[in-house]
């Protein structure tokens, strides 16, 4: 076997978690589509949501995304922020710089 072959490559994650975010942002969304019982999807939404960006970005940013979305879910009427597009928008274009 060659050094190449032992090596594993390096995960490219910039891409995955834009569409995975997009995806979760449309979930979040969703709950427009029911009047009143979307309502109370959010409140089983916003901590499942909350978890995924937590697990997606690691340190501070995905602490302090996984809180915003959380709180974000639960309050009516703010379904339509991206965070999860907002979260990465920040840790790949933003940060970077």
């Amino acid at each position: 076997m060659t050094k190449e072959s032992i090596v594993k490559p390096v995960k490219d994650t910039k891409k995955r978690d834009l569409v995975l975010g997009l995806l979760f942002d449309a979930i979040g969304f969703i709950s427009y589509a029911v009047p009143f019982l979307g309502e109370l999807t959010d409140l089983v939404w916003a901590p499942i949501a909350g978890l995924i960006l937590l697990k997606m970005y690691k340190g501070t940013v995905g602490t302090v995304g996984g809180i915003t979305v959380f709180i974000e879910e639960l309050i009516p009427g703010l379904d339509f922020i991206p965070t999860f597009t907002l979260t990465w928008i920040y840790t790949y274009w933003i940060k970077k710089k």
